[in-house]
């Protein structure tokens, strides 16, 4: 961020934050940044007993609870997730990913796959300012949620941050009243990039199979139809005027079907695939380096 003089730097839902603006924010805009942060995660972390998450998981959820305010949202967009994958992106995808061992204690320990039931549209259900979830299961919202967190800070910060602001939360970022180069991280070596994306007044937010990986080849992107992780995308990058959406189409990418869903909602993508190939969308600007594989 050329213009930006000043840094908060902070950890939260798992992983490092970054906030860059001209001033250094003040303590006001700190709390409120944080609050929105600790509301959301209370609302959607599968990894706290006393979230809407765990509550719907165990239960709570048959007789319905008070929606939170980011439900139709984020679920109207797994809905077109769902439907674009044809069921790998799946909201129901928590039991699964536990099972492998990504679990609420991050145990590690794969008890091997479990297929989500693909029902989730038919027992999961968000009107009139209720949720409910009929039978077992665990909403993950990895594929789209710390993007929409993204955009609930940068909207928050909006007041505070005249001259432009960049949040960056472990390589979720929304870029706002400036210009930002990102490099675009190489998979298998972090000290490589295959390319740099120059991002005015949108969002660009990444996926790799090297981030959240344990045991023998497992890592955080499941097909929820099998309970599988993928094997033939390595990593995405995903540039849509919200982090939501960029989050959303970076997971989506690691399956068929996502080509067309991207053109819809408007954002441009990068693919690297385990081979070394690398494609992306018409019209792209990133700047991808020759022999980036």
């Amino acid at each position: 961020m050329t213009t930006a003089r000043a840094s908060w730097r902070f950890d939260a839902i798992g992983t490092r934050w970054e906030v860059q603006t001209v001033a250094a924010l003040p303590d006001d805009a700190r709390r409120a940044a944080s609050a929105v942060i600790d509301r959301f995660d209370r609302e959607w972390s599968r990894f706290r007993p006393d979230s809407l998450v765990s509550a719907l998981a165990d239960g709570a959820g048959e007789r319905g609870l008070r929606a939170p305010a980011d439900a139709a949202a984020m679920l109207d967009a797994y809905a077109e997730l769902f439907e674009a994958t044809e069921g790998a992106v799946d909201p129901l995808v928590g039991d699964a990913l536990a099972h492998r061992g990504y679990d609420a204690q991050y145990s590690l320990i794969d008890r091997g796959p479990l297929a989500a039931t693909g029902d989730w549209r038919e027992r999961l259900t968000w009107r009139d300012g209720d949720i409910t979830l009929r039978g077992a299961g665990t909403i993950d919202v990895g594929a789209l949620g710390k993007g929409r967190l993204v955009d609930l800070v940068t909207a928050c910060l909006g007041p505070w941050a005249e001259g432009g602001v960049v949040v960056d939360a472990g390589g979720d970022i929304s870029v706002t009243g400036v210009t930002e180069r990102i490099g675009l991280e190489h998979p298998y070596d972090p000290t490589r990039a295959i390319g740099v994306w120059e991002v005015t007044d949108a969002a660009l937010c990444a996926s790799a199979v090297n981030r959240r990986a344990w045991g023998e080849g497992l890592h955080h992107v499941l097909d929820a139809r099998t309970g599988q992780p993928v094997r033939t995308t390595a990593a995405t990058w995903a540039v849509a005027p919200t982090a939501m959406h960029a989050d959303a189409v970076a997971t989506a990418l690691f399956f068929p079907g996502a080509e067309a869903l991207a053109a819809r909602w408007g954002v441009s993508w990068v693919r690297m695939a385990t081979d070394g190939r690398v494609e992306w969308s018409p019209g792209c600007t990133a700047e991808l380096f020759r022999g980036a594989r």
